[in-house]
């Protein structure tokens, strides 16, 4: 076997799907293995309630044609499944909450307490919002504008994702 040959069956190998091959020739033993590449994955959270209701915001608003925002539907190429897409455009004075860090959300001090604040209630900068725990640390979410809670998107003792929305404010 000669260089040329070695050459062609290693080119040969790698345009295959073959992730191992061995060959023993004249007293020559080749052998080659492809490492395959490794895919991670990373869990993203899913927040079905979340986008079940954008949704049905969106398509109200389109209706009374007070928002600018549309629905559209548009067909996979892959598997010629039709999927819907939301683009919502955000109101200029809506303020999404996110959470800071990865934790479990208290809507109260204690479970005998009242929630820190419901949809419909009045806040101002520094008002605490929620109570999320992490590692045995509680830390308090703070509002950083002033407005009104017009929505809460997690419940009492959720487990929370960094950057996950928690609480959507109208700003006054």
């Amino acid at each position: 076997m000669d260089y040329k040959n070695i050459q062609e069956l290693i080119k040969t190998v790698s345009d295959s799907q073959l992730t191992s091959f061995e060959i023993e020739t004249e007293g020559i033993k080749i052998k080659m293995e492809k490492k395959e590449q490794q895919v991670v994955v990373e869990r993203m959270p899913v927040y079905t309630a979340s986008v079940e209701s954008v949704t049905r915001e969106a398509s109200t608003r389109e209706n009374t044609a007070t928002n600018p925002g549309r629905v559209q539907k548009v067909e996979s190429s892959s598997d010629s499944t039709v999927e819907d897409i939301v683009n919502v455009e955000v109101a200029e004075d809506l303020f999404v909450v996110k959470s800071p860090i990865v934790g479990t959300m208290y809507s109260s001090s204690s479970p005998e307490a009242e929630n820190f604040v419901k949809v419909g209630s009045q806040v101002k900068k520094g008002t605490t919002l929620c109570i999320l725990e992490a590692m045995k640390l509680m830390n308090e979410i703070e509002s950083e504008v002033d407005g009104e809670i017009i929505e809460v998107l997690v419940s009492n003792e959720d487990m929370v994702e960094y950057g996950q929305p928690l609480f959507k404010i109208r700003k006054k």
